[in-house]
């Protein structure tokens, strides 16, 4: 059904000028139900990152987008302020069209005088498809990126019945960019019968002018479960490797645990926890791979609440870390240096151990140790010694 063009629309309207402000509206707020998964899409992992994480990410850390408004179904807000922390945001409706009049509400309160609506489920959105589009606003209404359809075109149900001429047809992505006024009255003026799948189409119809400005096949939307294997591989990895370095005093009356194991001896370690100098260094090795600091930054020994607590909970809370940055441990490699015990006899069931904590294959943990020939105070048997080396790969960058 085609809508009669408002008088305000069919005048020409003055090129967008420098000044005013353009806010983004991210569209966060469906159901996610064709993706399957415990959770809404846009909520699920992506390289380690909720998708909706890195789309809010795109749109934020572009020069032009002076702020961003996420739209959030009814109940999830919390859920999304564990993921951007405090952001702009605002409830959204039953439909895509409500869900968009709600961003749109808050962005003119704003005072928006372009507005940017991006879909959530596109999560890697290049900057230079927002520069294109922006710099369309000069001259339309709105604009929308495109892809040329590449694929034959064809109707029918089992039987073929015909091709379709592919001629003037588009994939249509977003970011869609609009002026403001425009985008307002399209969507007051909407009655249905359908409810539209996007805004350009709402603009279009009132009679505005909408650019069609090239797209990126990053921007190829997550529907569907298939979909989640094809995000991930746009994503580039880094590999990152650190040390870790830890004593501890020998003195009797202590346990010995190293490596997550009770090891019998004669004497044990002394420190403010159980002084697991092996999960100690292997936690420092860990943390320093995303630049987090030391063991002492997160657990310090003037805590009392650390006292006795088993080395394990530190170096979990070091992988879970990682995991949150997305990454993902490769391989750790742990040197025990001491004269006493032999770590010989104990060497596998270390090794079990921190594959266990860590989740890793025992083929990824390597435990070695070695002596300083009596020199020194492990050479006099006064303390233990480690040393620990991590490897990770973390998300870098999104492959163009």
């Amino acid at each position: 059904m085609r809508r009669r063009c408002p008088r305000a629309l069919r005048r020409r309207i003055p090129p967008v000028t420098a000044g005013g402000s353009t806010i983004a509206i991210l569209v966060a707020a469906g159901s996610g139900t064709r993706a399957g998964g415990a959770v809404p899409k846009q909520f699920a992992l992506v390289a380690g990152r909720p998708m909706l994480a890195w789309s809010h990410a795109a749109l934020a850390r572009h020069p032009a987008v002076d702020d961003v408004v996420v739209v959030v179904a009814p109940g999830a807000a919390a859920r999304a302020r564990a993921v951007l922390g405090d952001v702009p945001m605002v409830l959204g409706g039953a439909t895509r069209r409500a869900s968009v009049a709600a961003g749109i509400d808050a962005t003119a309160a704003r005072g928006a005088t372009r507005v940017l609506v991006h879909d959530a489920a596109r999560p890697f959105l290049p900057a230079a498809v927002i520069d294109r589009v922006l710099a369309a606003l000069v001259d339309h209404d709105g604009a929308t990126p495109v892809l040329p359809v590449a694929d034959t075109l064809a109707r029918g149900d089992a039987l073929l019945a015909q091709t379709v001429d592919r001629t003037g047809l588009h994939r249509i992505q977003t970011p869609q960019g609009f002026r403001i006024d425009p985008l307002v009255t399209a969507h007051q003026a909407w009655t249905g019968p359908d409810e539209p799948t996007d805004d350009a189409q709402m603009v279009r119809a009132l009679g505005g002018r909408v650019a069609l400005v090239q797209g990126d096949a990053m921007l190829d939307k997550v529907t569907h479960p298939a979909d989640f294997a094809a995000a991930e591989a746009k994503v580039t990895r880094e590999t990152r490797t650190a040390i870790g370095y830890d004593v501890h005093r020998l003195e009797a009356g202590e346990e010995l645990w190293l490596g997550g194991v009770l090891i019998p001896h004669d004497k044990g370690l002394s420190g403010h926890s159980d002084a697991d100098v092996a999960l100690h260094a292997l936690t420092d090795a860990l943390l320093g791979t995303i630049a987090a600091g030391d063991i002492g930054t997160h657990f310090p020994p003037s805590d009392p609440q650390w006292k006795g607590a088993a080395s394990d909970r530190f170096l979990r809370h070091a992988a879970g870390l990682i995991e949150a940055r997305g990454g993902r441990i490769g391989f750790v490699d742990l040197t025990i240096i001491c004269e006493a015990p032999k770590i010989g006899p104990h060497r596998d069931a270390i090794r079990m151990r921190i594959s266990a904590i860590l989740g890793l294959s025992p083929d990824r943990v390597s435990i070695k140790a070695t002596t300083t020939e009596r020199l020194g105070f492990t050479g006099r048997a006064e303390g233990i010694a480690t040393q620990a080396v991590a490897t990770v790969t973390l998300p870098a960058t999104v492959a163009a």
